[in-house]
């Protein structure tokens, strides 16, 4: 089969179009014929070999987290069934990933694909998805009439967390560029704040329930939005550590995503009912996955990046 894959650590140059054996499912695992993955800021880090110690690999290494595909064969203990199913899953990080035609993956971790999105779109649920869903319920805590602050709305995971927060009955303030502002707005926040035009701290002239941080920032730079969260908030940040206020309670919550099947099962009924939207800002042939590395780099991307699989 055809796969995308690094022998070494570094710049993208060292993906590699190769043709590798088709993996075989083991007990407890299922063979997923791949519709698309997708490209995460995590992908690129692993390839870098800046997270070895977190995830260590056994080189070579196909990446990619995020799957959407059908079943074609399981191993044993997994119920036959399930062959022949439309399935999303966000793969375990140091395992071979979806940039191939074929992937194995824990059954466990599977959930039924999205129904009113093609089926190489929907792999841009899983990762994203889930940030969205851990930082808001499982470390935040929002809750209906709370004022939420998205900072780096623009995202991947930025789609998803503000219709998640709305979903959940939140005020939702987002920072965007004028080149996310469009797809901010479609994904239901009540106020936009232009960072490129005025400094976010300066823009929020209220207090905030929770402020949840997407994009890298300083230190500095986020404690100045913490102090505008009110007594017994919270701020998440998914990149830079938050640190907690304990004279006023407020909780410091770090997010690094987990695959949680049945949190992915809860956000594709919201995406089936419409509470979420997906945002596909772009599509690529899996040979070209070494430039959308590149291109993700250098900030280049928007949105969701899906990289769609031909078999």
């Amino acid at each position: 089969m055809k796969a995308i894959r690094f022998t070494t650590y570094g710049d993208p140059s060292v993906l590699e179009l190769a043709e590798v054996q088709k993996p075989i499912p083991h007990s407890g695992e299922a063979l997923i014929r791949v519709a698309a993955t997708t490209f995460n800021p995590v992908d690129a880090a692993i390839r870098a070999g800046v997270l070895q110690q977190q995830f260590p690999l056994t080189l070579p290494h196909i990446p990619g987290i995020d799957v959407s595909g059908v079943v074609t064969a399981v191993g044993a203990d997994v119920d036959r069934s399930l062959v022949g199913s439309s399935v999303v899953a966000f793969l375990p990080m140091a395992a071979n990933g979806a940039a191939a035609e074929y992937v194995t993956a824990p059954a466990n971790l599977l959930a039924t694909a999205p129904v009113p999105v093609p089926l190489s779109d929907a792999a841009a649920l899983p990762s994203s998805g889930l940030t969205a869903w851990q930082a808001l319920i499982d470390h935040a805590g929002v809750y209906a009439g709370s004022r939420v602050l998205v900072n780096g709305a623009g995202g991947g995971v930025g789609g998803f967390t503000i219709g998640l927060a709305k979903h959940l009955g939140a005020h939702v303030i987002a920072t965007a560029s004028p080149r996310s502002s469009d797809a901010v707005r479609a994904a239901g926040a009540d106020e936009i704040i232009d960072y490129t035009r005025i400094p976010v701290i300066d823009a929020l002239t209220e207090p905030v329930d929770f402020v949840v941080n997407l994009v890298r920032t300083s230190p500095a730079e986020l404690a100045a939005l913490r102090d505008r969260i009110t007594d017994r908030g919270a701020l998440v940040s998914t990149t830079t550590p938050a640190v907690a206020d304990a004279s006023r309670n407020v909780r410091g919550e770090n997010v690094f995503v987990r695959s949680d099947a049945q949190q992915l099962r809860n956000l594709v009924s919201l995406l089936d009912r419409g509470v979420l939207r997906l945002d596909v800002s772009a599509r690529y042939p899996l040979a070209e996955l070494p430039q959308v590395h590149a291109l993700g780099e250098r900030g280049q991307l928007r949105g969701k990046t899906v990289v769609q699989i031909a078999v």
